[in-house]
C-alpha cells in the first residue's frame, strides 16, 4: 500500500515538475524575446532624439534655440515608464529561471532536494505581483506617451508643424509607444502564466 501511495506522488512529483519546467523556459525565451524587442525600440528613440537635437544645433558650442526643440516635450516620461518596466521584465526573466531549477529539483530522486509547496507558490506569486507592476509601469508609460501625440496631433497646424519641428509626430515617437505596449503584453503574458500556474498547484 505504502509503495502505491509512493508511486503515485512520485508520479504527481514528477508531472508538476514538468509542467513547471516547460513553463519555466517558456517564460524565460518569451521574456527576453520581449526585452529585446522594447529595447530596440527605445535604443531608436533615444538615438532619434539624439540626432534631431544635433540637426537643430549643427555648430557646436552654439545655444540651442529654445522657440524651436528639437525633441518632443514629455516624451521623456514615456520612456521612463518603459525602462521601468523592462527592469521589470528582466527580473521575471530571473524568475522564470529559477522556476525551471525548482522543476529540477522536484524530479530529483532524492526528496530531500524537493522544494516545498510553500517555496513553488510563493516564487509563483512574486512572478504573477512583478508581471502586475510591470504592466502598471507600461501603462503608465503606454498612456503618457498616446496622450503626448494625441495632443500633438490636435494642436498640429501645417504651417506651423513645419517651422516647429516639436509639433510634428514623428515615427521615433511611436517607437517609445511600441516599446510600452510591448512590455504590457509580455507582463500580461506573464501574469497570466503564473496566476495559473498557481491556481493549478493550490488545487
Amino acid at each position: 500500500m505504502q509503495s502505491a501511495v509512493e508511486a503515485s506522488l512520485n508520479k504527481k512529483l514528477e508531472s508538476v515538475g514538468t509542467i513547471l519546467r516547460a513553463a519555466g523556459w517558456f517564460g524565460f525565451w518569451l521574456n527576453l524575446v520581449f526585452v529585446a524587442a522594447a529595447s530596440l525600440m527605445l535604443m531608436f528613440a533615444i538615438a532619434g532624439r539624439s540626432f534631431n537635437q544635433a540637426v537643430v544645433n549643427p555648430i557646436p558650442g552654439a545655444p540651442i534655440n529654445p522657440a524651436l526643440p528639437a525633441t518632443t516635450p514629455g516624451m521623456g516620461i514615456g520612456i521612463f515608464w518603459a525602462v521601468c518596466s523592462i527592469l521589470a521584465l528582466l527580473f521575471s526573466v530571473y524568475l522564470a529561471y529559477r522556476q525551471t531549477r525548482f522543476a529540477k529539483r522536484l524530479q530529483h530522486a532524492d526528496s530531500v532536494a524537493h522544494p516545498s509547496r510553500t517555496e513553488v507558490a510563493q516564487l509563483l506569486r512574486l512572478g504573477a505581483i512583478v508581471g502586475f507592476i510591470g504592466m502598471l509601469f507600461a501603462v503608465f508609460g503606454g498612456m503618457t506617451t498616446l496622450s503626448i501625440l494625441l495632443a500633438k496631433s490636435l494642436s498640429q497646424v501645417q504651417s506651423v508643424s513645419v517651422l516647429d519641428p516639436s509639433r510634428t509626430i514623428r515615427s521615433l515617437d511611436i517607437f517609445v509607444a511600441l516599446a510600452n505596449m510591448t512590455g504590457i503584453t509580455a507582463h500580461l503574458i506573464g501574469t497570466f502564466a503564473s496566476a495559473s500556474l498557481f491556481e493549478w498547484i493550490h488545487r
